[in-house]
């Protein structure tokens, strides 16, 4: 359903999504930010397409030179205000992910990750296209999304959040394969490592997947 995370799952509503997780969600949670900050150096101009309630704004702003955050959200921004308070080299930008007020070649690494390739409901193509469009020759696209492997630990999760309002309730004859349907109309997809490929396969690029602690599929990207 587009527009869901801004319209009815943004600001406090999503950040009460990552509170309530299990402790394995809470370990993707570390993994995929810690393999994210890896590839960040000192100095680095860094984006962090989607970056809701600003939850990983404050340690990339710790790694890189400076960071952007940006989100379609008004409500989670106004949150992320709050998340990165007196952080001199942080700042926020509300604009849509596929259509980025950047001029090409702006930024050392470009961040989508916790699924945003999928949660977006973006043209999944244009999406790759413009993070590449504004990353320098040489630097890092990183976008990730759900490992098969994590799929129960998924699953849980998502159920905590329908059990707490936070979601519609989950509709089971339907939730498989890696997609999540709720009877709101909210529906989670995941893209695996063939999709990745498949997605870059015509661009001209070097393309890595990575799987980070069964939990997350990585796919790496260099201009």
């Amino acid at each position: 359903m587009q527009g869901y995370y801004e319209k009815k799952l943004s600001a406090e509503r999503l950040k009460r999504v990552y509170e309530i997780a299990p402790p394995r969600v809470r370990q993707y949670f570390a993994s995929e930010l810690s393999h994210v900050l890896e590839k960040i150096d000192k100095g680095d101009t860094v984006i962090d397409l989607g970056c809701g309630y600003g939850r990983i704004l404050p340690e990339l702003a710790q790694k890189a030179g400076m960071v952007i955050g940006i989100d379609n959200s008004s409500s989670s921004l106004f949150l992320a205000k709050e998340t990165i308070a007196g952080i001199s080299n942080c700042v926020l930008v509300q604009t849509n992910a596929v259509q980025l007020s950047f001029i090409k070649n702006t930024f050392d690494v470009v961040i989508c990750i916790q699924n945003g390739i999928s949660a977006f409901h973006v043209d999944q193509k244009e999406l790759i296209r413009e993070s590449i469009r504004v990353t320098k020759p040489g630097g890092t696209v990183l976008f990730s999304s759900y490992s098969d492997k994590f799929w129960n630990h998924r699953l849980e999760w998502f159920q905590m959040q329908a059990d707490a309002g936070l979601l519609g309730e989950i509709d089971y004859e339907q939730t498989r394969n890696g997609i999540i349907i709720c009877k709101d109309g909210f529906k989670a997809t995941t893209v695996g490592p063939s999709q990745f490929l498949a997605l870059t396969s015509d661009l001209d690029v070097e393309i890595r997947i990575v799987d980070v602690d069964e939990s997350s599929v990585f796919c790496e990207i260099t201009p």
